[in-house]
């Protein structure tokens, strides 16, 4: 069995698009899927935390006695990818009338794979697994050119120019689309259709949020420094009965404090009808600080219960280097439950060691490197036609004057 793709330098290399089918008895597809994916993995060795990042192998198939186009009338099939000695990437979808998703999504790694995890403290075969946002109209692919990351506690999963489909009608991927909201907003989606079973509808997105500083101050001076834009997708079930999924952006009018601690720094947004505490922690061994929890408290007055509450302890997001800020222009999602998504834009943060209310050296996300790859690679392949033509015309000039004479 092959082993993992090559290590990504820094973390930028996702490796080659590969295409997976999934297929009935008879032979017809009902799953195909397209793209590209790296994998960031956390883990712990005796010298603390450490980071194993690797890619998609171009050896990677559908493992088909765990793929499935479930029951007779097409219920929650599934896409089982297996690669190297023990990984496995797993998309679990379903549908209503309207849309299907990408309701589950599960990796499976291996510790015991020293190439990668090398002295790893535990063993063995673990698996983490997350809720997704990637969803499309009946009948039409799923598209999306930019990076879309799906968080799974110590594992970040990153799919990239993905082109996938479920529930296929022909046999092969629809030419109709619906585009991922990374891209913008879809054209092409239509309105619901009559009396929908209950299940998550398309996000009801606003404008974008406004992007707004943030800074937290203890007894020792500034312990968060932060500039972002928050959006909160939730989804809930209204008092018709209808489940809906909603956005809603957190403005530069809320009120902002927190709290500064040895190991955990809080900032908490609050208004009239929501609280939102985002919690940082640290590795001092490793000198790592990261996203760690997130808690929301919510009034939404037309809920069957108007009270949401949720929260997640155990996230490993938006991670740097002590005395380093994290940054990321790309649009980030966060699945802190299965009703609640944090949507993040533009940001840069810096948690525990600020020096003189300054951002410290900036530490990219993967996803701001994949995109400076296109432009160098785009003008490597320009300087390199420019090169050839100017060989081609030197020697066809050499060659037209060998065919003269001196009279």
């Amino acid at each position: 069995v092959a082993a993992p793709g090559p290590r990504s330098p820094a973390g930028l290399a996702h490796g080659a698009s590969a295409l997976f089918v999934v297929k009935d008895r008879n032979g017809t597809a009902c799953i195909m899927a397209n793209f590209s994916a790296s994998f960031r993995t956390v883990y712990e060795n005796e010298h603390g935390s450490q980071n194993a990042t690797f890619s998609l192998p171009p050896s990677a198939e559908v493992l088909n006695s765990n793929s499935s186009c479930g029951s007779e009338n097409a219920s929650q099939p599934s896409l089982t990818i297996a690669f190297g000695s023990g990984y496995s990437l797993m998309l679990s979808f379903t549908r209503n009338a309207t849309r299907y998703r990408v309701q589950h999504m599960s990796f499976t790694y291996n510790l015991s794979d020293t190439q990668y995890f090398t002295n790893a403290s535990t063993k063995g075969i673990h698996s983490v697994d997350s809720m997704t946002d990637i969803k499309a109209d009946i009948n039409k692919t799923y598209r999306c050119l930019s990076a879309v990351q799906i968080l799974m506690g110590n594992v970040t999963v990153t799919l990239h120019d993905a082109t996938i489909q479920a529930y296929l009608s022909n046999n092969n991927f629809s030419k109709e689309e619906t585009r991922c909201t990374q891209d913008g907003p879809s054209p092409t989606t239509g309105p619901p259709g009559p009396s929908p079973p209950p299940s998550p509808s398309p996000p009801l997105v606003p404008t974008n949020p406004t992007v707004t500083k943030y800074n937290v101050t203890g007894e020792n001076g500034t312990c968060l420094l932060a500039s972002m834009a928050l959006q909160m997708n939730i989804t809930y079930l209204k008092k018709d009965n209808k489940t809906v999924t909603r956005a809603f952006n957190i403005s530069p009018n809320d009120t902002a404090h927190g709290t500064c601690g040895l190991h955990v720094v809080t900032l908490r947004v609050e208004n009239k009808n929501s609280v939102l505490e985002l919690k940082f922690g640290m590795n001092a061994s490793s000198s790592l600080f990261f996203l760690q929890e997130v808690q929301l408290n919510m009034t939404l007055p037309d809920a069957t219960v108007p009270t949401f509450t949720a929260s997640n302890h155990s996230l490993r997001a938006l991670q740097a280097t002590l005395g380093n800020s994290y940054k990321c222009n790309t649009e980030e999602h966060i699945f802190v439950s299965k009703a609640f998504s944090l949507n993040v834009f533009s940001i840069q943060v810096q948690a525990f060691k600020v020096e003189s209310d300054r951002f410290g050296s900036v530490e990219e996300c993967m996803q701001d490197g994949n995109n400076m790859l296109i432009p160098i690679a785009v003008g490597g392949a320009l300087a390199g036609l420019v090169l050839i033509v100017l060989i081609a015309y030197l020697i066809g000039r050499k060659r037209s004057h060998a065919g003269y004479q001196t009279i």
